[in-house]
């Protein structure tokens, strides 16, 4: 048996030692010793592409701010900028191999950062991977930067980023909830408080309720994505900007604005900015609420649409595949359910953020990785389950008019909108008779001589019943009894 060809190495040196490198690989020898150091996840920082391209975009302008300010000169900047837009493109996205949760407060994906652009760099140059004597990707591609500026702020950039498409995202989902509610704006049903019957409404309202709620969750979100638009560039290890020219900051944040569109701004206080996680805390709390309240909407339409025979029964979500193994038939709320365990595990990243933002220390906080982390994939599985919430479920929903319709008319709910007509004594009495007699509230009080028919239709018609048109009139008082015996 023929053994395998060697695999063609190059020798990088760190302060540990030599490591060899695979020689086609972009990455070198720090991003080698955290691959062999956080074998965690077996999830690579590749995982959030949003977040490489927030590196990239990071060297981008740090090469562009160094040139600027003359601390890198024009070939050495306009080589790691050619190399960062390759990477802001798509390519190389494979070569960012360190896993998501790390120590050393991100040192890994800086320096897996580093090491990429500046290989890239050099084969742009036509020269060698590894040729660090040319182009370093500490001393050049790294200049004026320190894990703890730049990776903060690759962060907040990759998520302002990841965030338009789940605003997207969430916005047709609004949409179709609203279509909804178009769709079934003449259809009555029973509301409920405490899951006990109250009193009428339309399917439609509530489905728009579910809108108008998703609605304000795109504010909310919208809101709080400013808070990703402070960065701390140019605060280098602590916020005192050590090692860096006094114009590197506004420089790096004038190119990070043109470069990215966003609308950032440098911390008031870098020592500040450099230790305080407080932003992502806040931006963590506002995701956690859209998926609470997107987790009760889900649990609305799995009661909904309970049954179908010894159920609620009142809406048909899609059938999108067998439900049981043992039960022929039986089709379950597969697509409420998954996203209702989203919900959960964002619930869970938000307290895996509280606590990882509690527990820096003086003047960092080593836990930024699993903050990106949690924060990431929480916005990434939102999207997804609020893609499949429309796609799988909403835009299929139907109404079960006859049934909602009989509930309706068997409900002594109704009575409530004629005790302005009839008084409350007299609604209660008859109330009560319905629920003994299973009788129709309407033939009731039409029998009691209370109300003509043609009344108590159109004082039960859909609009008056749901509130869409107001009542207002003099309220007869009719004693219990008073009514006519039926």
């Amino acid at each position: 048996m023929a053994s395998a060809a060697p695999t063609l190495t190059r020798t990088e040196t760190d302060s540990l030692g030599s490591m060899e490198i695979p020689v086609d690989a972009y990455w070198g020898i720090h991003t080698a010793r955290a691959d062999a150091n956080f074998p965690i996840t077996k999830r690579p920082i590749s995982v959030y592409p949003d977040l490489v391209v927030g590196l990239a975009m990071v060297k981008q302008a740090s090469a562009r701010a160094n040139r600027e300010i003359g601390v890198l000169d024009a070939e050495r900047a306009d080589l790691i900028d050619r190399a960062a837009q390759r990477v802001i493109d798509g390519e190389f996205h494979e070569q960012f191999t360190v896993g998501v949760i790390q120590g050393g407060a991100g040192t890994s994906t800086n320096m897996n950062a580093n090491e990429v652009i500046t290989n890239i760099a050099l084969e742009l140059a036509g020269r060698e991977k590894g040729d660090y004597a040319f182009l370093s990707p500490i001393d050049h591609t790294n200049r004026s930067q320190s894990t703890n500026d730049v990776y903060p702020t690759a962060v907040k950039i990759g998520l302002s980023l990841t965030l338009r498409s789940l605003l997207e995202e969430l916005d047709l989902l609004r949409l179709s909830f609203l279509g909804k509610s178009r769709e079934f704006h003449d259809v009555l049903k029973v509301g409920r408080t405490q899951l006990q019957d109250a009193v009428p409404m339309t399917l439609g309202q509530e489905f728009n309720g579910f809108a108008t709620t998703l609605g304000y969750d795109h504010t909310r979100l919208t809101e709080n994505a400013s808070l990703m638009f402070e960065i701390n560039m140019g605060a280098t290890a602590i916020g005192t900007g050590i090692t860096t020219h006094r114009g590197y900051a506004p420089a790096v944040l004038k190119h990070l604005r043109e470069i990215t569109g966003l609308d950032l701004r440098t911390a008031g206080d870098l020592v500040e900015a450099t230790s305080d996680t407080g932003s992502f805390m806040s931006f963590s709390s506002t995701l956690k609420r859209n998926a609470m309240k997107l987790s009760k909407i889900c649990n609305d339409l799995r009661l909904l649409s309970s049954g179908p025979q010894a159920g609620l029964g009142e809406i048909n979500l899609p059938a999108m595949q067998a439900g049981s193994s043992i039960m022929p038939g039986k089709v379950n709320p597969v697509i409420p359910e998954v996203v209702n365990q989203v919900a959960f595990a964002v619930a869970g990243a938000d307290m895996t953020v509280t606590m990882a933002a509690e527990a820096g220390q003086l003047q960092l906080n080593a836990f930024e990785p699993v903050i990106a982390h949690s924060i990431f994939q929480s916005i990434t599985w939102m999207r997804q389950a609020m893609w499949t919430l429309r796609v799988n479920c909403v835009d299929g929903i139907t109404a079960n008019r006859d049934r909602l319709g009989a509930m309706v008319g068997a409900s002594v709910g109704v009575i409530t909108a004629l005790t302005p007509f009839i008084g409350y004594a007299a609604a209660a009495a008859l109330a009560k008779t319905a629920l003994l007699t299973n009788r129709n509230v309407a033939d009731l009080v039409v029998e009691a001589g209370l109300m003509s028919r043609d009344e108590v239709v159109k004082q039960l018609s859909p609009a008056r019943l749901s509130g869409l048109e107001t009542v207002t009139a003099a309220i007869p008082v009719v004693a219990p009894e008073d009514l006519i015996e039926i």
